[in-house]
């Protein structure tokens, strides 16, 4: 990790020596951030697209106030939110369970939607001691490493975008046997789709980046089956290289933050017999351009 370290206000910036990805210290996130503090934080989001607060301890009603300094907050389907807070949904994982790990697959949140979620950010209450980590891409540098004649081919087409997959009737969620904590909502509505750019542009930097994934997208528009298939399987392998990818260790009390309009993420495994909570909140976007 780069220990280059830039200055905005109290908060100290250490990003990762790509760029993708920075830990953000020096404040205290519990407390409403004076202007100046908050619009560094989102400088530094727009500018590393995954930033993280160590040491951050927050109750619900913090987390929540936090959320709505980035932005008003998204709209969540198809899982069931916590009680009395029906913008946040706890990621819970017991020591016992053998379902498969919640967000296992490629993907950035809810982009079956309009407007997907600009933000989400998860806070970290429980930890296990292995595993668990979460894994992120750099949609954008993934554009940018593109050919400019595939960047041509790209540059004009329309994914299409649906939950069917995981939350469909017969989606995997549909088809589980094991018993999972977390309350997955399966429904007919998952079927439904959306049509988004397949690059889209990012409404803060101006960058181009990569809005597929294959937990979401489910073809391209007016392509066959065998087209698309042959087009988003090659973006996938590419987007997930390893130079691409940032893996997220996770410390109790952290909070991250990343951007969906620029991201996939990964929840990977390898806790099993271990406790795992975290509380995520997600902040509304707009319609990708």
């Amino acid at each position: 990790m780069s220990q280059a370290r830039a200055q905005a206000g109290t908060i100290h910036v250490r990003p990762n020596e790509s760029g993708f990805g920075a830990e953000i210290t020096g404040l205290d996130i519990s407390k409403p951030l004076p202007p100046e503090t908050l619009a560094a934080v989102k400088d530094a989001w727009a500018r590393h697209a995954v930033v993280w607060f160590p040491d951050q301890p927050l109750t619900h009603e913090q987390l929540e106030a936090f959320t709505l300094q980035i932005g008003p907050f998204g709209h969540d389907p198809f899982i069931a939110p916590m009680e009395d807070h029906p913008h946040i949904l706890e990621l819970r994982r017991e020591p016992d369970e053998k379902a498969r790990n919640f967000g296992a697959g490629w993907h950035s949140d809810w982009s079956f939607q309009e407007c997907p979620p600009a933000a989400t950010l998860l806070h970290s209450k429980v930890v296990p001691p292995i595993g668990g980590d979460t894994l992120y891409a750099d949609c954008t540098r993934a554009y940018d490493a593109l050919s400019d004649e595939m960047k041509k081919v790209l540059d004009g087409l329309t994914a299409v975008h649906s939950a069917a997959l995981p939350y469909g009737p017969n989606g995997v969620f549909a088809q589980e046997t094991e018993k999972r904590t977390m309350k997955i909502i399966v429904s007919k509505d998952a079927e439904k789709t959306w049509p988004h750019p397949l690059v889209r542009t990012h409404p803060v930097t101006g960058r181009k980046a990569l809005f597929v994934s294959p937990v979401y997208t489910v073809g391209i528009q007016g392509m066959t089956h065998a087209e698309s298939a042959a087009i988003l399987g090659f973006l996938y392998t590419h987007m997930t290289q390893d130079q691409f990818v940032y893996r997220h260790k996770w410390r109790t009390n952290m909070l991250t933050m990343w951007d969906n309009r620029c991201t996939l993420h990964f929840a990977d495994g390898g806790y099993d017999g271990h406790l795992r909570v975290m509380h995520r909140t997600t902040v509304a976007g707009d319609a990708p351009h």
